[in-house]
């Protein structure tokens, strides 16, 4: 009976557990709880990231999808890094394919994924070498790190001597958020409380060679430069003043490092921003959309800078990773497709046109539209009179993404996928926002 009895109730103390396990479930989720509870307090949780009961499950195309159900047009692809949308064929095929096969050796040993990219890589741009890394900041940190190795060999010298160790970046730019690329960002907010940095960084303004010229001397190791600034509102390089840098580089031996990590892979219409220009960089980063969502860096350089590289100066555990490599081949070759850039282009210029009319029928809500160069990218800018969060808000309510870019910015690059029928969607939202005094 005593061995009944405790049967009993240790059964009885399963269905209690079941019970409150199936309560606990039946619970919605809150994302603000587990936040505030599990999370490093590095975002914040205000504005859109604060909408409780937010939480995205799925995605098809330019569209995301809540738990509940609600179907949500996607202006800012995961901040550019989404190129060919949510639940791509194709990328998911890879991804389970190379899945099965291996996802992880070290880089002692060799892997077919990586080696395939780094070729389709060096075909289809102007360089001849690449490291991978696993992010944008670590892509500008090592171009830092083989800027520095070529600067120590032309200067014939080591970096204790301070021969040739300064880089030029520019104010409003990104690079990213470790050592040296933070050092490289023009944004003090973000710097200030890690002071002091990387010393030798000089900021020069954005499309003025004067203001390099001041900069610039034989001790300039390199210069880092967005061809269109990203988080600084999508402003774009002048051409004159990148043939110009160019020149200014190539005079002081300096290295010219395009920093492609938002602006690149098609952004722009052209498979690499500095396309767009009569100019060849020594060296250019890459990251965002080149996996589709998986992380993953590149360092593209030439010649000239690879061979100043020794083994043992430079690595990574997770770099060149073959599944995420893999895949990344998948994004690459789908992206540079021909008819698939002629299509961004289009796109592109569709979107602008329709901001432009808006800015035209509103001139006391937008102050300016922007855009890369060429014939249009999927990369623009709506500048507005007021801050633009209350913009953003309305947006959200007619479930539509945005984010800014500054206080009065709106910055608009949505999955390279999206179709004319998004964009009037979009350019609707915009329009009656204006009209009812949202801004």
């Amino acid at each position: 009976m005593l061995t009944s009895a405790l049967r009993s109730a240790k059964s009885l103390q399963r269905v209690a557990g079941n019970s409150r396990a199936f309560a606990a479930a039946a619970k919605p989720f809150n994302p603000d709880t587990y936040e505030q509870k599990y999370l490093a307090k590095t975002y914040n949780p205000n504005g859109v990231r604060g909408e409780s009961g937010l939480v995205f499950t799925h995605g098809k195309g330019s569209k995301l999808y809540d738990e509940q159900g609600r179907e949500f047009l996607d202006f800012y692809a995961g901040i550019a890094v989404s190129g060919l949308g949510h639940g791509d064929e194709d990328w998911y095929n890879s991804l389970v394919e190379n899945g099965k096969k291996v996802t992880h050796v070290s880089n002692l040993f060799h892997s077919k994924a990586p080696l395939e990219l780094a070729k389709n890589l060096v075909d289809n741009s102007r360089f001849d070498k690449v490291f991978f890394a696993n992010s944008g900041t670590e892509a500008n940190e090592g171009a830092y790190k083989f800027a520095r190795l070529y600067a120590n060999r032309v200067s014939q010298g080591t970096p204790s001597e301070g021969k040739k160790f300064e880089f030029i970046s520019f104010k409003h730019g990104f690079h990213g958020r470790t050592a040296a690329a933070l050092t490289l960002t023009h944004k003090p907010k973000i710097r200030e409380a890690f002071m002091p940095l990387v010393p030798g960084v000089h900021y020069a303004e954005f499309n003025d060679i004067e203001s390099v010229k001041k900069l610039i001397s034989d001790k300039t190791a390199g210069v880092f430069i967005e061809p269109v600034q990203g988080e600084g509102g999508v402003y774009p390089a002048d051409p004159e003043f990148m043939r110009e840098l160019r020149a200014l580089c190539d005079k002081h031996d300096a290295l010219l490092i395009t920093d492609e990590v938002q602006c690149g892979l098609g952004r722009t219409g052209k498979l690499f921003a500095h396309e767009l220009y009569d100019v060849t960089p020594d060296i250019m980063t890459l990251a965002k959309p080149l996996a589709g969502g998986l992380p993953i860096g590149a360092v593209l350089m030439s010649n000239k800078v690879a061979s100043a590289i020794t083994p043992g100066q430079h690595g990574t555990t997770f770099g060149g990773n073959p599944l995420v490599c893999a895949v990344a081949n998948t994004v690459l070759t789908k992206i540079m497709d021909e008819e698939f850039l002629k299509n961004v282009q289009k796109r592109g210029k569709y979107l602008a046109d329709g901001l432009e009319k808006l800015q035209q029928k509103f001139p006391d809500k937008v102050v300016d539209v922007r855009k890369p160069i060429g014939k249009g990218g999927l990369f623009v800018a709506l500048e507005c009179t007021k801050p633009v969060g209350p913009l953003i808000e309305y947006a959200l309510s007619k479930q539509l993404l945005i984010i800014s870019a500054g206080e009065n910015t709106i910055r608009l690059c949505p999955p390279l996928v999206v179709d004319e029928k998004d964009i009037d969607k979009l350019l609707d939202v915009f329009e009656k926002a204006f009209e009812e005094d949202v801004l």
